[in-house]
Order: C-alpha cells, then sequence, then structure tokens
C-alpha cells in the first residue's frame, strides 16, 4: 500500500498512551487542520483525514490490537476499514459527535434527560486563627440554600396543575441533529432549547418560588475543623449542597479553610518553625528559658556557648496529622544572640572588663594606644 504514517506517530502519542491521551490528541489535531477553519487548504484536509484515520483505528481496542501486530498491512485487501487499502468514513458518525461537539459548537455531549439530577456543590469559605489550624475547632456558617418550594412541592407548577410533556423532545430532554459533513452524516445530541433538559414545560408557574421550583432560605450550619488542617484545605459536607431535580440528591457543601497567620510560628506541613532571642550572657554563660509553643511555654536549658542561630527540637509540639491526631509534628526553635542596642556606663566597663580578660589582660584603651604608636 502506499507509504503511511505510523498511526502513534500521526497523532504524536507513544504505544502505550491510554484513550484519554488518544482523543486529547486527535482534539488538538482535529481543531487545527479542520475543513471548516482552513477552507481551501488541501494540504490542512489531509492532515485532517490522516488523524482521523489514525483515531479511528487506535480508539477502536480490536483494531488497534490489529494494527499494533500487523500494521498498515492489517487493513490491506479488505482485511479493516474500507477494503483494499481505503478507509472508510461512514463509522466516524459517533466519533466527531463526540469530540466536534465541544470544539465546534455542537451542544454539550452530557447525557441529558428527565431522570434524577444531582444538585449542584455548594462552595463556601471560613477563616480560622493558626491554633485553631492546629488543634481543631467548631465554627457555624450562616448562608443561603436553596429547598424544595413547599408550595408547590418542587414541580414548579402552580397547585392544581402539572407540568406538561414537551413537545419539542418528546419528554426526553435531548434533541437530535443529524448533518452532512466532509467524512459522512455526523450526529449531534443536544439539551432540548424549549425544556431545558427536563423533558417538561410548565404552563402555570407556582407563584411563589416562579416555576423554578425552589425557594432560598437562610440556614445555620455547624462545621467541624479536624486538627492539623492547613490553609487552602477545604472539608466536605455531604447532602448540605443545592438540592437536586426530579428527585436527585442534594450537592455537597464544600468548605475551604483559610488560616490566619501567626506573629509567632511558621508552619510547613506538621512542623513549626520559630525564632526566639537570647542575651548575650545566656548564651555565654547558659541559663534556663522559656520558649512559646502552640501549647504554652515550656523550658529550656541553653548551654553555655551557644551560638547565634543555633537550632533547637521540641519533639511533639508540632501540628497533629490531620489523617491520625494523635501523631504530631515538631517544633525547631532557632536562637538568635542579640547584642544591646544602648549602654551605660557601667555595663560598658564591664564589657571592657571581659574583654580584657579575654585578651590577657589588654584593655580596649590600650590596644588603641597601642596602634597609634605603630603609625
Amino acid at each position: 500500500m502506499a507509504d503511511k504514517r505510523d498511526y502513534y506517530e500521526v497523532l504524536g502519542v507513544p504505544r502505550d498512551a491510554d484513550d484519554a491521551a488518544l482523543k486529547k490528541a486527535y482534539r488538538v489535531l482535529a481543531k487545527k487542520y479542520h475543513p471548516d477553519t482552513n477552507p481551501g487548504d488541501k494540504d490542512a484536509e489531509a492532515k485532517f483525514k490522516e488523524a482521523s484515520e489514525a483515531y479511528a483505528v487506535l480508539s477502536d481496542p480490536q483494531k488497534r490490537q490489529q494494527y499494533d501486530q500487523f500494521g498498515h498491512a492489517a487493513f490491506e485487501n479488505g482485511g479493516g476499514p474500507g477494503g483494499a487499502g481505503g478507509f472508510d468514513f461512514s463509522d466516524m458518525g459517533d466519533i466527531f459527535g463526540d469530540i466536534f461537539g465541544d470544539l465546534f459548537g455542537g451542544g454539550s455531549r452530557r447525557r441529558a434527560g428527565n431522570g434524577p439530577m444531582r444538585g449542584a456543590n455548594v462552595r463556601v469559605s471560613v477563616r480560622v486563627t493558626f491554633e485553631e489550624a492546629v488543634f481543631g475547632c467548631e465554627k457555624e456558617l450562616e448562608l443561603t440554600l436553596k429547598d424544595p418550594c413547599p408550595t408547590c412541592g418542587g414541580s414548579g407548577a402552580k397547585p392544581g396543575t402539572s407540568p406538561v410533556t414537551c413537545t419539542k423532545c418528546g419528554g426526553k430532554g435531548q434533541v437530535t441533529y443529524t448533518q452532512q459533513s466532509l467524512f459522512g452524516m455526523v450526529r449531534n445530541v443536544q439539551t432540548c432549547p424549549e425544556c431545558n433538559g427536563k423533558g417538561k414545560i410548565i404552563k402555570d408557574r407556582c407563584s411563589a418560588c416562579y416555576g423554578t421550583g425552589f425557594v432560598s432560605n437562610r440556614k445555620k450550619i455547624q462545621v467541624s475543623i479536624p486538627a492539623g488542617i492547613d490553609d487552602g484545605q477545604s472539608i466536605r459536607i455531604r447532602g448540605k449542597g443545592e438540592p437536586g431535580e426530579n428527585g436527585g440528591e442534594r450537592g455537597d457543601l464544600l468548605v475551604e479553610v483559610a488560616v490566619s497567620r501567626s506573629p509567632i510560628f511558621q508552619r510547613q506541613d506538621t512542623t513549626i518553625y520559630s525564632t526566639v532571642p537570647i542575651s548575650f550572657t545566656d548564651a555565654a554563660l547558659g541559663n534556663t528559658i522559656r520558649i512559646k509553643t502552640v501549647d504554652g511555654e515550656v523550658e529550656y536549658d541553653v548551654k553555655p556557648g551557644t551560638q547565634t542561630d543555633t537550632k533547637v527540637r521540641l519533639k511533639g509540639k508540632g501540628v497533629p496529622s490531620i489523617r491520625n491526631s494523635q501523631i504530631r509534628g515538631d517544633h525547631y526553635v532557632t536562637l538568635v544572640v542579640t547584642v544591646p542596642e544602648h549602654l551605660n556606663d557601667a555595663q560598658r566597663e564591664a564589657l571592657i572588663a571581659f574583654e580584657a580578660a579575654m585578651n590577657n589582660g589588654v584593655k580596649r584603651e590600650d590596644k588603641k594606644r597601642r596602634k597609634g604608636l605603630f603609625k
């Protein structure tokens, strides 16, 4: 047969690509080379046909198995699509309807109907302090949620009346459009524009809900913030979202947690970091200091000769694991030796005497004088 490029090369995918990768690659090429977007461009038309042929084979498990085993020869002499080395696009209607429905405005590929439909999820946020995120807390949210209208029972129709079957879709909630394309008939399934996929049309609307079938109510909901939650994480409360349609279950409430910054602590996963200043004398002579943790103050014995930027590990004083609150991280403290900015005369003399003791009795003034003698 005529020289053909490898189908995997055409789509630009590895030989072990899954269905999702195949479809994604084909969508990109189809959008780029589709004749509707490249009118009169024979090269683009050829590339579009080549990509469509490759996708039609590789997206079919049986054809893909034959191609992987025999290559293009699997479809020669009537052994495959089109026979005699040709290619038949008559079976591409479902593929085009699925792919081009999104690319060229052919409608949604989501299956529509008048069956039960789950309600939408509701997203809200709640702010907590650093300590509340560490140990967990209870928060009360007040928000507006929809409920089925008590007047019409959620039907949206005026009491004493009922919705009628949509004549455009026959109650199916979806309509099918068939159109001729370059490669055969293309079928697109769309949500019915008359009933919006419900299959029913309300003639006399309920005055309480204006035909929506829902009313809004202000509600208070208790949210348990688990210990160890981090900034940006969400809590899912099932069944507290928007109500479903046609008997569908309610959606969920997704609560995103925003953690306020602490003026003392920083956090990374379950580890807490902080910086504690210590005096020069505490660093040199050693002393017992108090360090703030999320559990309160703890005592720590500073060793004599401690240098600035010394790291101290407080085991088990970090953040609890969100999966197991009994497991906690550690708290790392950086000790920073501070230098006094203002000294009185007594303090200055004491430091001069200290320096002299460290320099075999030579005082600071004597060092200045000696330095002047050698100028």
